[in-house]
Protein backbone atom coordinates (compact mmCIF):
# COMPACT_ATOMS: atom_id res chain seq x y z
CA UNK A 1 0.00 0.00 0.00
CA UNK A 2 1.21 3.68 -1.31
CA UNK A 3 2.54 5.57 2.01
CA UNK A 4 -0.42 8.39 1.08
CA UNK A 5 -3.12 5.45 0.94
CA UNK A 6 -1.99 4.40 4.26
CA UNK A 7 -2.39 7.73 5.66
CA UNK A 8 -6.16 8.25 4.09
CA UNK A 9 -7.14 4.46 5.97
CA UNK A 10 -4.87 5.48 8.95
CA UNK A 11 -7.16 9.05 9.07
CA UNK A 12 -10.44 7.23 7.97
CA UNK A 13 -10.25 4.50 10.96
CA UNK A 14 -10.26 7.31 13.33
CA UNK A 15 -13.22 8.44 12.04
CA UNK A 16 -15.17 5.30 11.84
CA UNK A 17 -14.09 4.36 15.38
CA UNK A 18 -15.49 7.79 16.85
CA UNK A 19 -12.04 9.19 17.53
CA UNK A 20 -13.16 12.08 15.24
CA UNK A 21 -16.55 12.50 15.34
CA UNK A 22 -18.46 14.83 12.49
CA UNK A 23 -17.56 18.34 12.84
CA UNK A 24 -14.41 17.79 14.68
CA UNK A 25 -10.91 19.18 13.90
CA UNK A 26 -8.35 17.17 13.53
CA UNK A 27 -4.68 17.74 15.40
CA UNK A 28 -2.34 19.81 13.83
CA UNK A 29 -0.57 18.13 11.38
CA UNK A 30 2.83 17.58 12.68
CA UNK A 31 0.79 16.11 15.92
CA UNK A 32 -1.18 13.69 13.81
CA UNK A 33 1.53 12.39 11.57
CA UNK A 34 4.31 11.60 14.44
CA UNK A 35 1.03 10.25 15.99
CA UNK A 36 0.30 7.96 13.33
CA UNK A 37 3.68 7.24 12.72
CA UNK A 38 3.56 9.22 9.12
CA UNK A 39 5.50 11.77 7.19
CA UNK A 40 3.49 15.47 6.83
CA UNK A 41 4.05 15.39 2.67
CA UNK A 42 2.02 11.90 3.52
CA UNK A 43 -0.74 13.23 5.76
CA UNK A 44 -0.65 16.48 3.74
CA UNK A 45 -1.85 14.39 0.96
CA UNK A 46 -4.04 12.36 2.21
CA UNK A 47 -5.57 15.70 3.79
CA UNK A 48 -6.18 16.87 0.25
CA UNK A 49 -7.13 13.43 -0.66
CA UNK A 50 -10.04 13.37 2.03
CA UNK A 51 -11.03 17.15 1.25
CA UNK A 52 -11.56 16.46 -2.45
CA UNK A 53 -14.24 13.38 -1.46
CA UNK A 54 -15.81 15.83 0.63
CA UNK A 55 -15.02 14.12 4.02
CA UNK A 56 -12.50 16.63 5.34
CA UNK A 57 -12.97 20.27 5.08
CA UNK A 58 -9.89 22.37 4.80
CA UNK A 59 -9.98 26.09 6.30
CA UNK A 60 -7.34 28.12 5.79
CA UNK A 61 -6.02 29.91 9.49
CA UNK A 62 -8.50 27.51 11.19
CA UNK A 63 -7.97 24.51 10.83
CA UNK A 64 -8.59 20.69 9.39
CA UNK A 65 -12.21 19.65 10.28
CA UNK A 66 -14.72 16.51 9.67
CA UNK A 67 -17.62 17.31 7.97
CA UNK A 68 -21.02 16.35 8.80
CA UNK A 69 -20.53 12.96 6.56
CA UNK A 70 -24.09 13.45 5.58
CA UNK A 71 -24.77 10.93 2.30
CA UNK A 72 -25.58 13.46 -0.23
CA UNK A 73 -22.56 15.80 0.74
CA UNK A 74 -20.30 12.84 0.30
CA UNK A 75 -21.81 11.30 -3.29
CA UNK A 76 -21.20 15.41 -4.41
CA UNK A 77 -17.75 13.97 -5.23
CA UNK A 78 -19.14 11.08 -7.13
CA UNK A 79 -21.67 13.19 -9.07
CA UNK A 80 -18.87 15.66 -10.92
CA UNK A 81 -17.39 12.34 -12.09
CA UNK A 82 -20.32 11.24 -13.45
CA UNK A 83 -20.67 14.51 -15.04
CA UNK A 84 -17.42 13.64 -17.05
CA UNK A 85 -18.31 10.49 -18.41
CA UNK A 86 -19.28 9.58 -22.28
CA UNK A 87 -21.90 7.19 -23.50
CA UNK A 88 -19.88 4.35 -22.62
CA UNK A 89 -19.18 4.97 -18.90
CA UNK A 90 -23.32 5.78 -18.52
CA UNK A 91 -24.32 2.32 -19.84
CA UNK A 92 -22.03 0.99 -17.01
CA UNK A 93 -23.57 3.82 -14.58
CA UNK A 94 -27.15 2.37 -15.52
CA UNK A 95 -25.30 -1.51 -15.12
CA UNK A 96 -24.70 0.03 -11.54
CA UNK A 97 -28.21 1.75 -10.84
CA UNK A 98 -29.55 -1.71 -11.96
CA UNK A 99 -27.90 -3.59 -9.42
CA UNK A 100 -28.33 -0.66 -6.79
CA UNK A 101 -31.75 -0.71 -7.69
CA UNK A 102 -33.34 -3.98 -7.75
CA UNK A 103 -32.04 -4.23 -4.43
CA UNK A 104 -33.78 -1.22 -3.46
CA UNK A 105 -36.74 -2.57 -5.21
CA UNK A 106 -36.44 -5.56 -2.80
CA UNK A 107 -36.13 -3.95 0.54
CA UNK A 108 -39.07 -1.36 -0.44
CA UNK A 109 -41.43 -4.81 -0.78
CA UNK A 110 -40.67 -5.76 2.77
CA UNK A 111 -40.49 -2.22 4.41
CA UNK A 112 -43.38 -0.09 2.13
CA UNK A 113 -46.01 0.50 4.50
CA UNK A 114 -49.50 0.55 3.33
CA UNK A 115 -49.73 4.40 2.84
CA UNK A 116 -46.31 4.43 0.65
CA UNK A 117 -47.47 1.57 -1.86
CA UNK A 118 -51.29 4.04 -1.93
CA UNK A 119 -48.76 7.05 -3.04
CA UNK A 120 -46.95 4.96 -5.23
CA UNK A 121 -49.99 4.03 -7.31
CA UNK A 122 -51.25 7.87 -7.19
CA UNK A 123 -47.91 8.64 -8.47
CA UNK A 124 -48.23 6.56 -11.62
CA UNK A 125 -52.18 7.20 -11.74
CA UNK A 126 -51.62 10.92 -12.12
CA UNK A 127 -49.51 10.35 -15.26
CA UNK A 128 -51.56 10.46 -18.63
CA UNK A 129 -51.00 8.65 -21.49
CA UNK A 130 -50.59 12.27 -23.70
CA UNK A 131 -48.04 13.55 -21.29
CA UNK A 132 -44.69 15.44 -22.81
CA UNK A 133 -41.38 13.28 -22.00
CA UNK A 134 -40.09 15.87 -20.17
CA UNK A 135 -43.00 15.25 -17.62
CA UNK A 136 -43.11 11.39 -18.12
CA UNK A 137 -38.78 11.85 -16.71
CA UNK A 138 -40.09 13.78 -14.15
CA UNK A 139 -42.56 10.72 -12.86
CA UNK A 140 -39.58 7.89 -13.15
CA UNK A 141 -37.21 10.24 -10.88
CA UNK A 142 -39.86 10.47 -8.03
CA UNK A 143 -40.93 6.98 -8.43
CA UNK A 144 -37.85 5.32 -8.30
CA UNK A 145 -37.03 7.88 -5.58
CA UNK A 146 -39.77 6.81 -3.31
CA UNK A 147 -38.85 3.37 -3.87
CA UNK A 148 -35.42 4.13 -3.08
CA UNK A 149 -36.72 5.82 0.59
CA UNK A 150 -38.94 3.43 1.30
CA UNK A 151 -35.87 0.69 1.29
CA UNK A 152 -35.02 2.59 4.42
CA UNK A 153 -31.37 2.92 3.72
CA UNK A 154 -30.57 6.30 3.54
CA UNK A 155 -27.31 6.38 1.97
CA UNK A 156 -28.31 3.81 -0.68
CA UNK A 157 -31.07 6.19 -1.18
CA UNK A 158 -28.75 8.94 -1.78
CA UNK A 159 -26.46 6.95 -3.59
CA UNK A 160 -29.02 6.29 -6.16
CA UNK A 161 -30.43 10.04 -6.08
CA UNK A 162 -26.73 10.71 -7.61
CA UNK A 163 -26.98 8.49 -10.19
CA UNK A 164 -30.55 8.62 -11.30
CA UNK A 165 -29.86 12.67 -11.66
CA UNK A 166 -26.99 12.02 -13.88
CA UNK A 167 -28.99 9.96 -16.45
CA UNK A 168 -32.04 12.01 -16.98
CA UNK A 169 -30.53 13.60 -20.23
CA UNK A 170 -30.14 9.97 -21.65
CA UNK A 171 -33.55 8.93 -20.19
CA UNK A 172 -35.24 12.07 -22.07
CA UNK A 173 -33.57 11.34 -25.27
CA UNK A 174 -34.86 7.36 -24.96
CA UNK A 175 -38.52 9.39 -24.46
CA UNK A 176 -38.46 11.11 -27.91
CA UNK A 177 -36.54 8.52 -30.07
CA UNK A 178 -38.12 5.12 -28.66
CA UNK A 179 -41.57 4.31 -30.15
CA UNK A 180 -43.97 3.36 -27.02
CA UNK A 181 -40.89 4.38 -24.10
CA UNK A 182 -44.22 5.99 -21.93
CA UNK A 183 -46.54 3.03 -22.59
CA UNK A 184 -43.50 0.70 -21.76
CA UNK A 185 -42.55 2.44 -18.64
CA UNK A 186 -45.67 2.52 -17.00
CA UNK A 187 -46.13 -0.81 -17.73
CA UNK A 188 -43.27 -1.63 -15.85
CA UNK A 189 -43.36 0.92 -13.15
CA UNK A 190 -47.22 -0.63 -12.22
CA UNK A 191 -45.78 -4.87 -12.26
CA UNK A 192 -42.61 -2.35 -9.99
CA UNK A 193 -45.70 -1.40 -7.69
CA UNK A 194 -47.65 -4.51 -7.70
CA UNK A 195 -44.33 -6.74 -6.66
CA UNK A 196 -44.40 -4.35 -3.82
CA UNK A 197 -48.13 -4.59 -3.31
CA UNK A 198 -47.57 -8.39 -2.95
CA UNK A 199 -44.49 -7.98 -0.62
CA UNK A 200 -42.53 -10.42 -3.34
CA UNK A 201 -38.70 -9.62 -2.83
CA UNK A 202 -38.00 -11.70 -6.08
CA UNK A 203 -40.23 -10.67 -8.23
CA UNK A 204 -39.62 -6.97 -7.03
CA UNK A 205 -36.32 -6.80 -7.62
CA UNK A 206 -36.98 -9.15 -11.17
CA UNK A 207 -39.21 -6.18 -11.96
CA UNK A 208 -36.73 -3.55 -11.40
CA UNK A 209 -33.92 -5.05 -12.88
CA UNK A 210 -36.20 -5.72 -16.09
CA UNK A 211 -36.83 -1.80 -16.37
CA UNK A 212 -33.53 -0.86 -16.07
CA UNK A 213 -31.81 -3.11 -18.12
CA UNK A 214 -34.78 -2.05 -21.15
CA UNK A 215 -33.02 1.43 -20.72
CA UNK A 216 -29.34 -0.27 -21.17
CA UNK A 217 -30.43 -2.30 -24.38
CA UNK A 218 -31.99 1.30 -26.17
CA UNK A 219 -28.38 2.47 -25.03
CA UNK A 220 -26.41 -0.02 -26.78
CA UNK A 221 -29.01 0.24 -29.64
CA UNK A 222 -28.87 3.78 -30.21
CA UNK A 223 -25.30 4.19 -29.68
CA UNK A 224 -23.44 0.70 -31.73
CA UNK A 225 -19.93 2.45 -30.53
CA UNK A 226 -21.01 1.64 -27.16
CA UNK A 227 -21.64 -1.84 -27.23
CA UNK A 228 -18.52 -2.86 -29.16
CA UNK A 229 -16.64 -1.29 -26.20
CA UNK A 230 -18.65 -2.59 -23.42
CA UNK A 231 -18.88 -6.26 -21.79
CA UNK A 232 -21.48 -8.08 -22.64
CA UNK A 233 -24.85 -7.69 -20.02
CA UNK A 234 -25.65 -11.19 -20.70
CA UNK A 235 -21.98 -12.37 -18.66
CA UNK A 236 -23.25 -10.81 -15.69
Amino acid sequence: MAVTDLAIEKIKDMIVRGELAPGSRLPPEKDLAERLGLSRSSMREAVKALEVIRVLDVRRGDGTYVTSLEPRLLLEAISFVVDLHDDHSLLEIFSVRRLLESHATGLASQRATDQDIADLAVEISDVRVDTNIETLVQHDVRFHGAIARMAGNDYLASLLDSLTSQTVRARVWRGLTQVGALERTLAEHRAILEAIRHRDLALAEAAAQVHIAGIEQWLEQAHPHVRSNAPSRAAK
